[in-house]
């Protein structure tokens, strides 16, 4: 109803689009759908997502940095320049897609991207904060750290598939930019992350102001991951032949997923810093890609009814009250956090093309490695 553009000359100028708007859905007799799976991650959003970066309490961090050997400044500032500049380009990378939706008068989903897109530079905040006043590498130039893996995805798969939207807003151009940006940067190499984050330094006792963060962080991001999983889902009850397009995505990018971790884990030869289990990460990652690409290949002839109920699912398992039970969720004590949006059940898909990619990167070069980054 809102968001109608139509094609052609503007003010003389060939090819511009005129837009321009028919009807208002606040003003009809439709309204809001506040019960839409998207609209549920808005309200959340603002019951959960309103946290201030600079008013996280980094006094002991800087503390503690200190007592870190070289080896293990190295490698923790290795992980957070992964992360600032992986929130940096979700960041940058996100408005094509708020675009597309708003475009196709999509206004439950669009007022969800916008809390999305706050977090996401919330994110940035905050990962600059720690390398300007914890390890106090402000003016350095961290560029050294991101590896042939890391540059594929963020330096030209990520910003390829999102700015495809603006001249390519077909449900496949957005099948693809989903997989790219919610399926491995959020939830392949920012979960991968937030569990590194939780093995290496909570298992230690140190950094209780930057865990604090990357807490909220992993709150923000289940809430991004539920909306990508439903967004996909919509996209294959709609065409069956999206199901295709997202497996081969998947296939195509999960290898460079798992060589970051890889590649970080080389940098320091058979003794990582913190001494932890890179087989333990791989194997996490692994489970995540597999339980939401289950999930996802769940809609294949389903009604977009159907597809709301599932949706309903992961809303709520996105959404816990932070302060009730499984607050702790990524605590290593308490287990891995859980796989927002996916079943309960074996990680592993149904033999569907993942599963050839999950064969090839166990086997490949790009097996191993512990830690991620991304959004």
């Amino acid at each position: 109803m809102s968001g109608a553009a139509t094609s052609g000359a503007a003010g003389g100028r060939p090819g511009t689009v005129e837009a321009r708007h028919d009807a208002f859905v606040t003003t009809s007799g439709r309204g809001l759908n506040h019960d839409l799976p998207p609209m549920r991650l808005y309200h959340k959003a603002k019951r959960f997502g309103t946290w201030d970066p600079r008013s996280i309490d980094l006094s002991q961090d800087k503390e503690d940095w200190k007592l870190l050997n070289d080896a293990q400044k190295d490698a923790l500032l290795r992980l957070v320049a992964l992360f600032a500049a992986g929130e940096e380009s979700v960041t940058l990378d996100l408005l094509p897609l708020i675009m597309v939706i708003a475009r196709e008068g999509r206004l439950e989903e669009e007022m969800f991207l916008t809390t999305f897109l706050w977090e996401e530079a919330k994110h940035t905040e905050f990962m600059r904060r720690f390398l300007d006043e914890v390890a106090g590498v402000a003016g350095a130039d961290l560029h050294h750290y991101h590896t042939p893996s890391y540059r594929k995805i963020f330096y030209e798969e990520l910003p390829r598939a999102m700015h495809r939207l603006l001249d390519d807003p077909s449900p496949a151009a957005q099948a693809e930019a989903s997989v790219t940006y919610n399926l491995i940067v959020e939830g392949v190499l920012a979960e991968t992350g937030y569990y590194a984050f939780y093995r290496t330094l909570q298992r230690q006792g140190v950094m209780p102001g930057f865990i604090q963060g990357i807490r909220n962080f992993q709150r923000d991001e289940s809430r991004h991951l539920a909306y990508g999983v439903f967004l996909l889902q919509r996209l294959v009850a709609a065409d069956d032949a999206i199901w295709h397009v997202i497996d081969r995505r998947l296939n195509h990018l999960l290898p460079y997923a798992l060589g970051v971790t890889h590649e970080i884990y080389a940098a320091y030869g058979d003794q990582h810093p913190f001494e932890v289990d890179q087989k333990e990460f791989i194997d996490y990652a692994i489970k995540q890609f597999s339980l939401r690409a289950r999930r996802i290949e769940q809609a294949r002839g389903k009604s977009l009814a159907e597809v709301y109920r599932l949706a309903a699912d992961q809303v709520e398992e996105a959404t816990r009250d932070p302060d009730g039970p499984g607050a702790a969720a990524g605590d290593p004590a308490g287990g891995p956090p859980a796989a927002t949006g996916s079943p309960a059940g074996p990680a592993a898909t149904t033999g569907s093309g993942p599963g050839r990619a999950e064969a090839r990167a166990q086997g490949g070069p790009a097996a191993g490695g512990g830690g991620g980054s991304g959004a």
